[in-house]
């Protein structure tokens, strides 16, 4: 495997970073994680998008411009001769000492990608879904460090999939401080009522996914249903048709229990089972490509 570090390749096992960098020391930076399928890169220009927002909401100059961050992502899943690949983008502000002032980081900020295989859940729970708790962490406030950043400190995350685990569960579902639900430790949450579909907005406290995005266009042009985004409390949930779940690495996968409760069938539904067909069809037909035919004369 071979691991981009601030314009150089190393081997997994050389690939290191300072313990001084504010990264390691205060999980001080952003990330992204990307998909690709098929030989190419998916929705590489809304991942390097919300790169970008994250960098500027953190004060965190990118080492070097987007198009070149793009390049390097490219060649990076390109030199371990991948065609589908996990992709892990990661920015850090960089060496500096003990202390929490930013302006000690005098060096540029550090870049570094990983491109490996991954597969979050195995097949068949595609199609007999996932197993939810609520957890007992709160969602960040909007006052605070917002959730909208995709920042290297994922420890509420952490110890909320860590709850799941000890309950027998694969996901956990965060309130935020109203109550509402906002999303899960690693994916955006949806719910089917009636043939409507409904979603937390962004004021509910989550990251906007780009696998959510997508989903919710595919939603309306494939399905001919438009999302709709508003607060709920868990009894939507308790009470829905179908739940189903949407990430970089989980892609549309089924919620089909929450807290005890089976939710409708008790397995993926009619309108989750379309959404990941059409997902899949999708991821595997458009992208950034990585292996550019070559053509002969």
């Amino acid at each position: 495997m071979k691991i981009y570090i601030d314009g150089k390749y190393c081997e997994k096992d050389e690939a290191k970073i300072s313990v001084f960098d504010h990264g390691v020391l205060y999980g001080d930076g952003i990330f992204e994680g990307i998909r690709a399928y098929n030989g190419r890169i998916f929705r590489l220009d809304d991942h390097l998008a919300r790169l970008e927002d994250s960098a500027n909401a953190i004060l965190l100059k990118l080492p070097i411009p987007l198009k070149e961050i793009e390049k390097a992502i490219v060649e990076t899943v390109r030199v371990n001769g991948l065609k589908d690949a996990y992709i892990r983008l990661v920015v850090t502000r960089g060496v500096g000492d003990l202390g929490l002032d930013m302006r000690k980081c005098k060096g540029n900020s550090s870049l570094f990608i990983i491109a490996d295989r991954i597969e979050l859940y195995p097949e068949e729970f595609y199609e007999k879904g996932l197993t939810l708790v609520t957890s007992t962490i709160r969602q960040k406030g909007l006052d605070q460090v917002t959730p909208g950043v995709k920042s290297l400190n994922y420890l509420a995350n952490i110890l909320a999939r860590a709850e799941a685990t000890a309950a027998g569960a694969q996901e956990a579902i965060l309130l935020n401080a109203t109550g509402h639900v906002s999303e899960c430790s690693g994916d955006n949450i949806f719910f089917v009522k009636n043939d409507k579909i409904f979603t937390p907005p962004t004021s509910a406290g989550i990251l906007v996914g780009v696998t959510r995005n997508v989903v919710m266009e595919l939603a309306e042009k494939k399905l001919g249903v438009k999302v709709i985004e508003r607060n709920f409390p868990r009894y939507d949930l308790y009470s829905a048709d179908e739940v189903f779940l949407t990430g970089t690495g989980a892609e549309v996968i089924a919620g089909v229990k929450i807290d005890g409760r089976v939710i409708g069938s008790g397995a993926a539904g009619p309108v989750t089972k379309k959404l990941i067909k059409h997902f899949r069809d999708y991821a595997n037909s458009t992208g950034t490509p990585v292996y550019e035919t070559v053509k002969t004369k």
